[in-house]
């Protein structure tokens, strides 16, 4: 039940798989955006969700970001927050021209960078009806402070320094510049710690990788990242629904738990026991529960009369 297709956002045609439920429908249904990790792609950690989304009931759409995947936008590889928002809310209003679709039963769901990216999306677009997190960062905080929280200060002022470099060489004609997101061996993503290992395996090993998954980010990408703050605004979801699902052994939960307490009700927090940040993307035992828990708050909240 997984059809392709295209949509604009702010020039850009981006490239999408819509994911319909099995059966006759009695009617428009609820639909669910679902938004994937910063180098992640459609076929990856979105589609999953998406696909077992469409079997719980929902239209549900997975997309690749502006400048990645098969969508449109040049230089390739560039992460830009702004823009990652408004693929967002593009995808919202493609949702809501769907015959299948009933435009006032809408949420979203944010895997990682997405969770972060969804919480702002929300904020400014009442047209999402409920909001849910997998694993959600605020990609900025993660460039600034680490996934972890206690990264050096020098290193994200060494990464603007080389990316203003990055401009002033490519105003000079020497194109584009590039660094790579995951080491270069087993040995090194080993070095770097768990999540940099499970970062690695997931998208450079036969467990998940695909071939237009990004492998690098423009140097432009960091200084768009560094100024980003996903959840200053997270209050003005309220009085909507907020969902975040986090994973026990997630180094980078802290950053979702505080912007939790920053949020209004009605909110929920959801642990998964024995769940790294990762994990939360592709391994059955933790994706079902994910899953299972999203399928109730998604069908509890998009009854046919809006917001229960």
């Amino acid at each position: 039940m997984r059809t392709d297709i295209t949509f604009d956002s702010a020039g850009l045609k981006l490239a999408g798989h819509l994911y319909l439920p099995a059966g006759e429908a009695t009617g428009p249904r609820p639909a669910i955006v679902v938004g994937h990790p910063a180098s992640g792609v459609k076929e990856q950690a979105a589609g999953l969700y998406a696909e077992r989304l469409a079997r719980a009931g929902f239209v549900a759409l997975a997309f690749d970001a502006a400048y990645q995947g098969e969508s449109e936008g040049l230089p390739r590889g560039l992460e830009d927050p702004a823009h990652r928002v408004e693929d967002l809310k593009a995808a919202v209003s493609f949702l809501s021209a769907r015959d299948e679709v009933d435009p006032d039963r809408i949420g979203a769901l944010g895997i990682c960078a997405s969770g972060g990216y969804v919480i702002p999306a929300a904020a400014t677009d009442h047209r999402i009806k409920v909001v849910a997190t997998v694993s959600a960062v605020d990609i900025g905080r993660q460039f600034r402070e680490g996934a972890d929280g206690h990264q050096d200060p020098a290193v994200i002022q060494g990464m603007l320094d080389a990316a203003a470099a990055a401009r002033t060489a490519e105003a000079r004609g020497s194109g584009v510049g590039v660094f790579p997101l995951f080491p270069a061996t087993e040995e090194e993503a080993r070095a770097g710690g768990q999540h940099a290992y499970e970062g690695w395996q997931y998208y450079c090993t036969d467990r998940a990788q695909h071939p237009r998954s990004a492998k690098s980010f423009t140097w432009t990408s960091v200084d768009h990242i560094a100024q980003f703050d996903a959840f200053r605004f997270i209050d003005l979801i309220a009085p909507r629904p907020l969902l975040m699902i986090l994973g026990r052994e997630a180094i980078t939960s802290w950053m979702a738990t505080e912007a939790f307490a920053q949020a209004s009700d009605p909110k929920q927090l959801f642990w998964i026991d024995g769940a790294s940040h990762v994990a939360l993307y592709d391994e059955d035992k933790y994706v079902s529960p994910a899953i299972t828990k999203l399928t109730e708050f998604f069908h509890q909240h998009l009854t046919a009369d809006g917001i229960s």
